[in-house]
């Protein structure tokens, strides 16, 4: 690596780190809000935890399908499910930033994150579809999980990802549970226990 090329990598990694303080609309068990960066650590664990029933997928790009997935949201911040039907395109806004925030990484980290970023949004390959699953699980997980605000919507949760859950047997089991400790929160009882 040149001078150059370590010091834009390094620029790069320090503009990542923005993803520590960006907040999602997820509380955690003891009721702060979850960022970005933390949802993205239980995804990797919950991927990887995942991988004896998985033989045939890449686990190494899996995980650069998870580090990579929420990372434009270092630049404007995540932009919840909730109300992204009335925002404007969240993802050709994540892809604009993520360029932005990799433009002093060298050329071969740029090229390849953003292929990895395109390869999970494309949700084609049997690894981005693996991951896009997990992510729509650990939301749920968190959701169901948090120590959320009052008016918290669980219901929401329920019709969540549903195109991205439903293929995989382990998966579809996963989903029946957390869908059922969805509904057991949107009637009002206690998260699971730890």
């Amino acid at each position: 690596m040149s001078p150059d090329e370590i010091s834009g990598l390094l620029a790069f990694l320090r503009h990542a780190e923005r993803l520590k303080t960006v907040t999602r609309t997820s509380w955690t068990s003891e009721g702060k809000q979850e960022s970005t960066a933390e949802h993205t650590w239980r995804m990797g664990l919950f991927a990887l935890s995942l991988k004896p029933w998985f033989p045939e997928l890449d686990f190494e790009r899996v995980l650069a399908l998870v580090l990579v997935h929420d990372l434009g949201e270092a630049i404007n911040g995540d932009i919840s499910a909730v109300v992204q039907a009335g925002a404007p395109p969240k993802l050709e806004q994540e892809r604009q930033d993520l360029r932005q925030l990799l433009a002093p990484a060298p050329e071969p980290v740029r090229s390849q994150t953003l292929a990895w970023w395109e390869e999970y949004n494309a949700a084609t390959t049997p690894e981005a579809k693996f991951v896009k699953a997990v992510d729509k699980l650990e939301t749920i997980l968190q959701h169901n999980q948090g120590r959320n605000p009052a008016d918290f919507d669980y219901a929401f949760n329920v019709p969540y990802g549903q195109k991205f859950t439903a293929h995989h047997p382990v998966i579809v089991q996963l989903r029946a549970i957390l869908d059922a400790e969805t509904l057991d929160r949107a009637a009002g009882n206690r998260p699971p226990p730890l």
